[in-house]
């Protein structure tokens, strides 16, 4: 039930969120469409510690600020790379071990490459990744990764 609850709670709240209006009918379409997709989910028996990992709530609000900081960042070194009438890219492609024991901690760490200009998840699985990256460096540093770690930290393995 709590699960419900809560999943209720988080659908309302991205609802506002993205819509920024507060009239009383669009703040119950918000509630009612919330208790239709939580009705849903439960029918379809996906809220579960996977489907909605509520138990991550506390470990997202420190990893989400270290993460857009990181695509900010790298970002900044794709424009960088780009803008160079050189061009210094050199591609390439690094396979790795992570550390994760979870699949949304694996998922979580590969979304998090991907996101990250500059860099792609190629092939992901339990006991290895494999990352695209558009520089040497890039790819040695996605390799052994503070991303590892706090992804690592963030689904609670660490």
């Amino acid at each position: 039930m709590f699960r419900i609850v809560s999943l209720v709670a988080a659908l309302s709240v991205f609802w506002i969120l993205m819509s920024g209006f507060f009239t009383p009918f669009l703040l119950a379409a918000g509630l009612g469409s919330a208790l239709c997709v939580a009705w849903l989910a439960h029918r379809m028996d996906v809220i579960d510690r996977e489907g909605h990992p509520f138990h991550l709530t506390w470990s997202a609000v420190s990893y989400w600020p270290w993460l857009i900081r990181e695509i900010l960042k790298s970002a900044l070194d794709v424009a960088r790379i780009v803008l160079d009438p050189r061009l210094p890219v050199s591609p390439t492609v690094v396979r790795f071990s992570p550390r994760q024991k979870t699949t949304v901690g694996l998922v979580t760490h590969a979304n998090s490459i991907t996101l990250t200009p500059g860099t792609l998840s190629i092939e992901v699985g339990h006991d290895h990744f494999t990352v695209h990256a558009l520089t040497r460096e890039a790819a040695a540093a996605v390799a052994s990764s503070e991303m590892d770690r706090r992804v690592e930290r963030f689904e609670g393995s660490a």
